[in-house]
Protein backbone atom coordinates (compact mmCIF):
# COMPACT_ATOMS: atom_id res chain seq x y z
CA UNK A 1 0.00 0.00 0.00
CA UNK A 2 1.33 3.42 -0.98
CA UNK A 3 1.56 5.89 1.89
CA UNK A 4 -0.21 9.14 1.06
CA UNK A 5 0.31 11.35 4.12
CA UNK A 6 3.52 12.47 5.74
CA UNK A 7 2.15 11.77 9.21
CA UNK A 8 1.35 8.18 8.24
CA UNK A 9 4.78 7.84 6.63
CA UNK A 10 6.74 8.89 9.72
CA UNK A 11 4.62 6.73 12.01
CA UNK A 12 5.08 3.67 9.81
CA UNK A 13 8.84 4.18 9.50
CA UNK A 14 9.29 4.51 13.26
CA UNK A 15 7.20 1.44 14.03
CA UNK A 16 8.95 -0.63 11.36
CA UNK A 17 12.42 0.19 12.70
CA UNK A 18 11.23 -0.54 16.24
CA UNK A 19 9.81 -3.98 15.43
CA UNK A 20 12.07 -5.41 12.70
CA UNK A 21 14.33 -8.23 13.99
CA UNK A 22 18.03 -7.51 13.68
CA UNK A 23 21.19 -9.41 12.84
CA UNK A 24 23.77 -8.09 15.29
CA UNK A 25 26.86 -8.50 13.15
CA UNK A 26 29.54 -7.92 15.80
CA UNK A 27 29.37 -8.65 19.52
CA UNK A 28 31.51 -10.12 22.27
CA UNK A 29 28.63 -12.29 23.47
CA UNK A 30 28.62 -16.07 23.70
CA UNK A 31 26.08 -18.85 23.61
CA UNK A 32 25.34 -20.67 26.85
CA UNK A 33 27.53 -23.60 25.77
CA UNK A 34 30.60 -21.35 26.18
CA UNK A 35 30.20 -21.37 29.95
CA UNK A 36 31.92 -18.57 31.84
CA UNK A 37 32.48 -16.57 28.65
CA UNK A 38 28.77 -15.67 28.66
CA UNK A 39 28.40 -12.58 30.86
CA UNK A 40 25.01 -11.44 32.15
CA UNK A 41 23.32 -9.89 35.17
CA UNK A 42 23.30 -6.57 37.00
CA UNK A 43 26.75 -6.90 38.59
CA UNK A 44 28.31 -7.57 35.18
CA UNK A 45 26.43 -4.55 33.81
CA UNK A 46 27.71 -2.29 36.57
CA UNK A 47 31.33 -3.45 36.31
CA UNK A 48 31.50 -2.89 32.55
CA UNK A 49 34.75 -1.09 31.77
CA UNK A 50 33.00 2.11 30.63
CA UNK A 51 31.51 2.51 34.10
CA UNK A 52 34.78 1.65 35.82
CA UNK A 53 36.53 4.50 34.02
CA UNK A 54 33.70 6.91 34.87
CA UNK A 55 33.81 5.93 38.52
CA UNK A 56 37.49 6.76 38.86
CA UNK A 57 36.79 10.25 37.51
CA UNK A 58 34.55 10.90 40.50
CA UNK A 59 36.81 9.15 43.01
CA UNK A 60 40.31 10.68 43.00
CA UNK A 61 40.76 9.19 46.45
CA UNK A 62 40.32 5.63 45.21
CA UNK A 63 43.45 3.59 44.62
CA UNK A 64 43.47 1.47 41.46
CA UNK A 65 44.97 -1.41 43.40
CA UNK A 66 42.28 -1.22 46.07
CA UNK A 67 39.54 -1.29 43.44
CA UNK A 68 40.95 -4.31 41.61
CA UNK A 69 41.26 -6.21 44.87
CA UNK A 70 37.53 -5.84 45.49
CA UNK A 71 35.08 -8.63 44.64
CA UNK A 72 32.82 -8.04 41.64
CA UNK A 73 29.87 -7.32 43.92
CA UNK A 74 31.90 -4.83 45.94
CA UNK A 75 32.97 -3.10 42.73
CA UNK A 76 29.34 -3.02 41.56
CA UNK A 77 28.22 -1.54 44.89
CA UNK A 78 30.84 1.21 44.63
CA UNK A 79 29.94 2.03 41.03
CA UNK A 80 26.21 2.07 41.80
CA UNK A 81 26.72 4.39 44.75
CA UNK A 82 29.10 6.70 42.87
CA UNK A 83 27.44 6.98 39.46
CA UNK A 84 23.77 6.34 40.20
CA UNK A 85 23.17 7.58 43.76
CA UNK A 86 25.69 10.35 44.31
CA UNK A 87 25.41 11.62 40.71
CA UNK A 88 22.75 11.61 38.00
CA UNK A 89 23.39 8.74 35.53
CA UNK A 90 23.03 10.58 32.23
CA UNK A 91 26.19 9.38 30.49
CA UNK A 92 25.29 6.92 27.74
CA UNK A 93 26.82 3.98 29.61
CA UNK A 94 24.90 4.83 32.80
CA UNK A 95 21.68 5.52 30.92
CA UNK A 96 22.13 2.12 29.32
CA UNK A 97 21.98 0.40 32.70
CA UNK A 98 18.77 2.27 33.54
CA UNK A 99 17.24 1.30 30.19
CA UNK A 100 18.07 -2.37 30.81
CA UNK A 101 16.56 -2.38 34.30
CA UNK A 102 13.47 -0.57 33.06
CA UNK A 103 12.97 -2.93 30.12
CA UNK A 104 13.25 -5.88 32.50
CA UNK A 105 10.34 -4.48 34.44
CA UNK A 106 12.15 -3.22 37.52
CA UNK A 107 11.04 -0.07 39.33
CA UNK A 108 14.13 2.04 38.71
CA UNK A 109 12.73 4.87 40.82
CA UNK A 110 13.30 2.69 43.90
CA UNK A 111 17.05 2.51 43.17
CA UNK A 112 17.12 -0.82 44.98
CA UNK A 113 20.18 -2.71 43.77
CA UNK A 114 19.52 -5.68 46.05
CA UNK A 115 16.04 -6.11 44.59
CA UNK A 116 17.49 -6.21 41.11
CA UNK A 117 20.11 -8.75 42.18
CA UNK A 118 17.45 -11.02 43.66
CA UNK A 119 15.92 -11.55 40.22
CA UNK A 120 19.19 -12.70 38.70
CA UNK A 121 19.77 -15.21 41.49
CA UNK A 122 16.61 -17.00 40.46
CA UNK A 123 16.78 -17.11 36.67
CA UNK A 124 18.48 -19.66 34.41
CA UNK A 125 20.89 -18.53 31.72
CA UNK A 126 18.93 -20.27 28.96
CA UNK A 127 15.69 -18.57 29.98
CA UNK A 128 17.42 -15.23 30.28
CA UNK A 129 18.96 -15.52 26.83
CA UNK A 130 15.50 -16.17 25.39
CA UNK A 131 14.08 -13.19 27.25
CA UNK A 132 16.80 -10.74 26.22
CA UNK A 133 16.83 -11.75 22.55
CA UNK A 134 13.06 -11.50 22.50
CA UNK A 135 12.87 -8.10 24.17
CA UNK A 136 15.70 -6.70 22.04
CA UNK A 137 14.24 -8.26 18.87
CA UNK A 138 17.65 -9.68 17.97
CA UNK A 139 17.34 -12.80 15.85
CA UNK A 140 21.03 -13.50 15.28
CA UNK A 141 24.12 -12.71 17.35
CA UNK A 142 27.58 -12.86 15.78
CA UNK A 143 30.14 -13.78 18.42
CA UNK A 144 33.86 -12.96 18.60
CA UNK A 145 35.73 -16.28 18.74
CA UNK A 146 39.40 -16.43 19.64
CA UNK A 147 41.30 -19.67 18.90
CA UNK A 148 44.24 -18.31 20.89
CA UNK A 149 42.20 -18.33 24.10
CA UNK A 150 42.79 -21.64 25.87
CA UNK A 151 39.42 -21.69 27.64
CA UNK A 152 37.45 -21.01 24.48
CA UNK A 153 39.55 -23.44 22.47
CA UNK A 154 38.63 -26.12 24.99
CA UNK A 155 34.93 -25.44 24.36
CA UNK A 156 35.40 -25.90 20.63
CA UNK A 157 37.43 -29.05 21.22
CA UNK A 158 34.52 -30.56 23.13
CA UNK A 159 32.43 -30.29 19.99
CA UNK A 160 29.27 -29.22 21.80
CA UNK A 161 26.42 -27.90 19.68
CA UNK A 162 26.04 -24.11 19.69
CA UNK A 163 22.73 -22.27 19.92
CA UNK A 164 21.76 -21.64 16.29
CA UNK A 165 21.06 -17.98 17.10
CA UNK A 166 24.77 -17.48 17.88
CA UNK A 167 27.11 -17.52 14.89
CA UNK A 168 30.89 -17.38 14.83
CA UNK A 169 33.46 -14.82 13.71
CA UNK A 170 37.12 -15.85 13.71
CA UNK A 171 39.15 -13.31 15.70
CA UNK A 172 42.80 -13.08 14.70
CA UNK A 173 44.18 -10.18 16.77
CA UNK A 174 47.06 -12.18 18.31
CA UNK A 175 48.15 -13.32 14.86
CA UNK A 176 48.47 -9.78 13.51
CA UNK A 177 49.19 -7.67 16.58
CA UNK A 178 51.11 -9.98 18.92
CA UNK A 179 53.09 -12.32 16.68
CA UNK A 180 56.12 -12.14 19.00
CA UNK A 181 54.16 -14.15 21.57
CA UNK A 182 51.37 -15.78 19.59
CA UNK A 183 53.62 -17.85 17.32
CA UNK A 184 54.40 -20.14 20.25
CA UNK A 185 50.68 -20.74 20.77
CA UNK A 186 50.48 -22.01 17.21
CA UNK A 187 53.33 -24.38 17.98
CA UNK A 188 51.38 -25.65 21.00
CA UNK A 189 48.49 -26.43 18.66
CA UNK A 190 50.76 -28.47 16.38
CA UNK A 191 51.64 -25.95 13.67
CA UNK A 192 55.25 -25.71 12.43
CA UNK A 193 55.90 -21.98 12.64
CA UNK A 194 58.95 -19.88 13.39
CA UNK A 195 59.05 -16.37 14.90
CA UNK A 196 60.86 -14.98 11.83
CA UNK A 197 58.25 -16.45 9.42
CA UNK A 198 60.86 -18.75 7.92
CA UNK A 199 60.44 -22.31 6.71
CA UNK A 200 56.85 -23.54 6.49
CA UNK A 201 55.48 -20.71 8.65
CA UNK A 202 53.35 -18.99 6.01
CA UNK A 203 51.83 -22.26 4.82
CA UNK A 204 51.21 -23.32 8.42
CA UNK A 205 49.46 -20.06 9.30
CA UNK A 206 47.19 -20.63 6.34
CA UNK A 207 46.55 -24.17 7.53
CA UNK A 208 45.75 -22.86 11.02
CA UNK A 209 43.22 -20.40 9.60
CA UNK A 210 41.60 -22.98 7.33
CA UNK A 211 41.38 -25.51 10.16
CA UNK A 212 39.57 -23.02 12.39
CA UNK A 213 37.30 -21.89 9.57
CA UNK A 214 36.32 -25.52 9.06
CA UNK A 215 35.71 -25.92 12.80
CA UNK A 216 33.85 -22.64 13.50
CA UNK A 217 32.20 -21.91 10.16
CA UNK A 218 32.75 -18.18 10.82
CA UNK A 219 30.97 -15.48 8.87
CA UNK A 220 34.19 -13.47 8.62
CA UNK A 221 37.72 -13.07 10.00
CA UNK A 222 38.17 -10.02 12.23
CA UNK A 223 40.88 -7.94 13.84
CA UNK A 224 41.09 -4.72 15.87
CA UNK A 225 43.99 -2.66 14.60
CA UNK A 226 45.87 0.28 16.12
CA UNK A 227 45.39 3.80 14.84
CA UNK A 228 48.90 3.73 13.33
CA UNK A 229 48.18 0.64 11.25
CA UNK A 230 49.85 1.17 7.87
CA UNK A 231 49.55 -0.61 4.53
CA UNK A 232 51.78 -1.38 2.77
CA UNK A 233 54.78 -1.54 5.07
CA UNK A 234 57.68 -3.87 5.79
CA UNK A 235 56.25 -5.66 8.81
CA UNK A 236 55.24 -9.09 10.02
CA UNK A 237 51.64 -7.92 10.24
CA UNK A 238 51.41 -6.85 6.62
CA UNK A 239 53.19 -9.96 5.39
CA UNK A 240 50.71 -12.17 7.23
CA UNK A 241 47.82 -10.13 5.80
CA UNK A 242 49.12 -10.39 2.24
CA UNK A 243 50.30 -13.99 2.31
CA UNK A 244 47.86 -15.60 4.74
CA UNK A 245 44.72 -13.63 5.55
CA UNK A 246 43.88 -12.45 2.05
CA UNK A 247 44.44 -15.81 0.30
CA UNK A 248 42.41 -17.67 2.93
CA UNK A 249 39.60 -15.08 2.85
CA UNK A 250 39.49 -15.42 -0.93
CA UNK A 251 39.47 -19.22 -0.83
CA UNK A 252 36.86 -19.44 1.93
CA UNK A 253 34.83 -16.60 0.41
CA UNK A 254 34.47 -14.77 3.72
CA UNK A 255 35.23 -11.09 4.41
CA UNK A 256 38.19 -9.71 6.29
CA UNK A 257 36.81 -7.33 8.94
CA UNK A 258 39.12 -4.53 10.06
CA UNK A 259 38.25 -2.41 13.10
CA UNK A 260 40.79 0.38 13.06
CA UNK A 261 41.77 3.10 15.51
CA UNK A 262 42.51 1.55 18.90
CA UNK A 263 45.19 2.84 21.27
CA UNK A 264 45.84 0.10 23.80
CA UNK A 265 46.52 0.71 27.49
CA UNK A 266 47.01 4.47 27.47
CA UNK A 267 46.35 4.11 31.21
CA UNK A 268 47.44 0.58 32.19
CA UNK A 269 46.12 1.03 35.73
CA UNK A 270 42.59 0.91 34.31
CA UNK A 271 43.21 -2.48 32.62
CA UNK A 272 40.51 -3.02 29.93
CA UNK A 273 39.12 0.43 30.69
CA UNK A 274 42.45 2.01 29.81
CA UNK A 275 42.26 1.78 26.01
CA UNK A 276 41.71 4.90 23.90
CA UNK A 277 41.19 6.16 20.35
CA UNK A 278 43.38 7.65 17.63
CA UNK A 279 42.85 9.01 14.13
CA UNK A 280 44.00 6.66 11.37
CA UNK A 281 45.23 7.05 7.80
CA UNK A 282 42.35 6.34 5.41
CA UNK A 283 44.95 5.68 2.72
CA UNK A 284 45.67 2.38 4.44
CA UNK A 285 42.08 1.25 3.83
CA UNK A 286 42.03 2.64 0.29
CA UNK A 287 45.17 0.78 -0.70
CA UNK A 288 44.25 -2.62 0.69
CA UNK A 289 40.64 -2.75 -0.55
CA UNK A 290 41.56 -1.50 -4.03
CA UNK A 291 44.48 -3.91 -4.29
CA UNK A 292 42.30 -6.92 -3.50
CA UNK A 293 39.08 -6.15 -5.32
CA UNK A 294 38.11 -9.83 -5.38
CA UNK A 295 38.10 -9.99 -1.56
CA UNK A 296 35.33 -8.57 0.65
CA UNK A 297 36.15 -6.18 3.49
CA UNK A 298 34.06 -5.12 6.45
CA UNK A 299 35.49 -1.93 7.94
CA UNK A 300 34.67 0.29 10.88
CA UNK A 301 36.89 3.02 12.27
CA UNK A 302 36.99 4.30 15.83
CA UNK A 303 37.79 7.96 15.34
CA UNK A 304 34.99 10.39 14.51
CA UNK A 305 37.43 12.22 12.25
CA UNK A 306 37.76 9.17 9.97
CA UNK A 307 34.05 8.68 9.25
CA UNK A 308 33.61 10.94 6.23
CA UNK A 309 36.74 9.61 4.52
CA UNK A 310 35.63 6.03 5.18
CA UNK A 311 32.22 6.62 3.60
CA UNK A 312 33.82 8.19 0.54
CA UNK A 313 36.23 5.26 0.27
CA UNK A 314 33.26 2.88 0.33
CA UNK A 315 31.68 4.81 -2.57
CA UNK A 316 34.74 3.95 -4.64
CA UNK A 317 35.10 0.29 -3.62
CA UNK A 318 32.08 -2.01 -3.81
CA UNK A 319 34.01 -4.74 -1.99
CA UNK A 320 34.01 -2.55 1.14
CA UNK A 321 31.02 -2.55 3.51
CA UNK A 322 31.05 0.06 6.27
CA UNK A 323 29.52 -1.03 9.57
CA UNK A 324 28.55 0.32 12.94
CA UNK A 325 29.44 3.00 15.46
CA UNK A 326 31.55 1.22 18.02
CA UNK A 327 33.11 1.90 21.37
CA UNK A 328 33.64 5.67 21.81
CA UNK A 329 31.32 6.39 18.85
CA UNK A 330 28.43 4.58 20.54
CA UNK A 331 26.90 7.83 21.77
CA UNK A 332 23.57 9.15 20.46
CA UNK A 333 24.84 12.44 19.05
CA UNK A 334 27.63 10.71 17.13
CA UNK A 335 25.49 7.78 15.94
CA UNK A 336 22.97 10.22 14.50
CA UNK A 337 25.61 12.36 12.78
CA UNK A 338 27.43 9.36 11.32
CA UNK A 339 24.29 7.47 10.24
CA UNK A 340 22.90 10.56 8.55
CA UNK A 341 26.17 11.18 6.68
CA UNK A 342 26.48 7.54 5.60
CA UNK A 343 22.92 7.41 4.25
CA UNK A 344 23.51 10.63 2.35
CA UNK A 345 26.69 9.27 0.75
CA UNK A 346 25.94 5.56 0.42
CA UNK A 347 22.16 5.21 0.49
CA UNK A 348 21.10 1.97 2.12
CA UNK A 349 24.29 0.05 1.31
CA UNK A 350 25.58 0.24 4.89
CA UNK A 351 25.23 -1.50 8.24
CA UNK A 352 24.32 1.46 10.47
CA UNK A 353 24.96 -0.27 13.76
CA UNK A 354 26.17 -3.31 15.64
CA UNK A 355 26.00 -3.60 19.42
CA UNK A 356 29.60 -4.58 20.30
CA UNK A 357 28.01 -5.95 23.49
CA UNK A 358 30.16 -7.75 26.04
CA UNK A 359 27.28 -8.40 28.41
CA UNK A 360 24.07 -10.04 27.21
CA UNK A 361 21.81 -7.51 28.94
CA UNK A 362 23.38 -4.66 26.94
CA UNK A 363 21.50 -5.82 23.85
CA UNK A 364 18.43 -4.14 25.33
CA UNK A 365 19.85 -0.66 25.56
CA UNK A 366 22.23 -0.77 22.62
CA UNK A 367 19.42 -1.66 20.24
CA UNK A 368 16.66 0.39 21.90
CA UNK A 369 18.81 3.51 21.73
CA UNK A 370 20.18 2.85 18.25
CA UNK A 371 16.79 1.99 16.74
CA UNK A 372 15.43 5.31 17.96
CA UNK A 373 18.26 7.17 16.25
CA UNK A 374 18.07 5.15 13.02
CA UNK A 375 14.31 5.75 12.89
CA UNK A 376 14.79 9.48 13.40
CA UNK A 377 17.28 9.73 10.53
CA UNK A 378 15.18 7.57 8.23
CA UNK A 379 12.08 9.66 8.97
CA UNK A 380 13.98 12.75 7.87
CA UNK A 381 15.16 11.06 4.68
CA UNK A 382 11.76 9.63 3.73
CA UNK A 383 10.23 12.99 4.65
CA UNK A 384 12.58 14.78 2.26
CA UNK A 385 11.51 12.44 -0.54
CA UNK A 386 7.85 12.93 0.34
CA UNK A 387 8.25 16.72 0.14
CA UNK A 388 9.84 16.26 -3.30
CA UNK A 389 6.79 14.32 -4.52
CA UNK A 390 8.13 10.75 -4.17
CA UNK A 391 5.71 8.24 -2.67
CA UNK A 392 6.76 4.92 -1.13
CA UNK A 393 4.83 1.82 -0.22
CA UNK A 394 4.77 0.08 3.13
CA UNK A 395 6.49 -2.89 1.52
CA UNK A 396 9.33 -0.70 0.24
CA UNK A 397 9.89 0.68 3.73
CA UNK A 398 9.91 -2.82 5.23
CA UNK A 399 12.44 -3.87 2.58
CA UNK A 400 14.70 -0.91 3.30
CA UNK A 401 14.63 -1.39 7.07
CA UNK A 402 15.20 -5.14 6.83
CA UNK A 403 18.24 -4.39 4.67
CA UNK A 404 19.69 -1.92 7.17
CA UNK A 405 19.12 -4.26 10.12
CA UNK A 406 20.75 -7.29 8.54
CA UNK A 407 19.79 -7.82 4.92
CA UNK A 408 22.69 -5.82 3.50
CA UNK A 409 25.07 -7.90 5.60
CA UNK A 410 23.75 -11.25 4.37
CA UNK A 411 23.71 -10.06 0.75
CA UNK A 412 27.31 -8.87 1.10
CA UNK A 413 28.30 -12.29 2.44
CA UNK A 414 26.42 -13.91 -0.44
CA UNK A 415 24.55 -16.12 2.04
CA UNK A 416 20.89 -16.50 2.93
CA UNK A 417 19.81 -15.19 6.32
CA UNK A 418 19.45 -18.39 8.38
CA UNK A 419 16.86 -16.75 10.62
CA UNK A 420 14.70 -15.46 7.78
Amino acid sequence: MTIQSKEQLLSFVSETVKTTPVTDIHTHLFAESFGDLLLWGVDELLTYHYLIAETFRFRPDLSYDVFWQMSKQEQADLIWQTLFIEHTPYSEACRGVITVLNRLGFDVSKRDLEEYRAYFRNVKASDYIDRILGLAKVKTVVMTNDPFDAYERGIWDQGESVDSRFLAALRIDPLLNLWDTSWSKLVEQGYRVNPDLSGDTIAEIRRFLKDWIARMNPLYMAVSLPNDFAYPEDSVRVRIIDECIIPVAREADIPFAMMIGVKRKVNPSLKDAGDSVGKSDIGTVERIVSKYQDVKFLVTMLSRENQHELAVTARKNRNLLVFGCWWFLNNPSLIEEITRMRLELLGGSIIPQHSDCRILDQLLYKWDHSRGIIAKVLCDKYGDLFDAGWRVTEEEIRRDVEDLLGGVFWKFLGKPDPAA
